[in-house]
């Protein structure tokens, strides 16, 4: 028996992107022209209109250029992180990243994803958390849902879908524990 998706049943399930449509235009145009570039490197100008979108903003994060950012109102960054380039924080919900963390340049934070067993492949949110010092390498992605404890590591190209303990080093999709520190 082979299931099939009908499009036209599409459920977003209770999703709202928090601010209204002005607002997310707004944001829109910002993001293109300040972040999604790689003609701006201020990263206290950065800092400033994620803070005056309602980002929580911490003390010298570094945001490389050229990085996608959804809703800046569901971002949280601590003191001293760092945000690599082509980063894209897809943010339909949450991302809180912690104090001294590292999204590497291509890495993926992704709140949403489908239900592919629904014919109405509706939408799931669920919400990231990076604790301090937590790390995620190159071209890795963050599912929906996903924890990573302080000190943690998720290796380059790797995929959590699942929890990252305090201390360990993650590899592979989906990502397993390859060192605890």
């Amino acid at each position: 028996m082979s299931r099939k998706v009908d499009l036209s049943r599409y459920h977003k399930a209770g999703y709202y992107p928090g601010r209204n449509g002005f607002i997310r235009a707004l944001w829109y145009i910002t993001n293109v022209l300040f972040f999604k570039t790689s003609l701006c490197t201020w990263y206290g100008l950065k800092r400033g209109l994620l803070r005056a979108y309602g980002a929580q903003i911490g003390k010298r994060v570094v945001i490389k250029p050229c990085v996608n950012i959804k809703y800046p109102w569901h971002l949280s960054v601590g003191d001293n992180s760092w945000i690599g380039e082509e980063v894209w924080i897809d943010n339909l919900t949450d991302v809180e990243i912690g104090r001294n963390c590292c999204v590497s340049q291509g890495a993926m934070l992704l709140c949403g994803n489908h239900d592919y067993t629904k014919e109405s492949f509706d939408l799931k949110t669920g919400t990231i958390v990076l604790k301090d010092g937590a790390w995620v390498g190159a071209k890795a992605i963050v599912c929906p849902g996903v924890t990573m404890e302080e000190g943690s590591v998720l290796t380059a190209g790797s995929v959590a879908t699942r929890d990252i303990a305090k201390d360990c080093i993650c590899q592979g999709n989906p990502a397993v524990v390859k060192k605890q520190m």
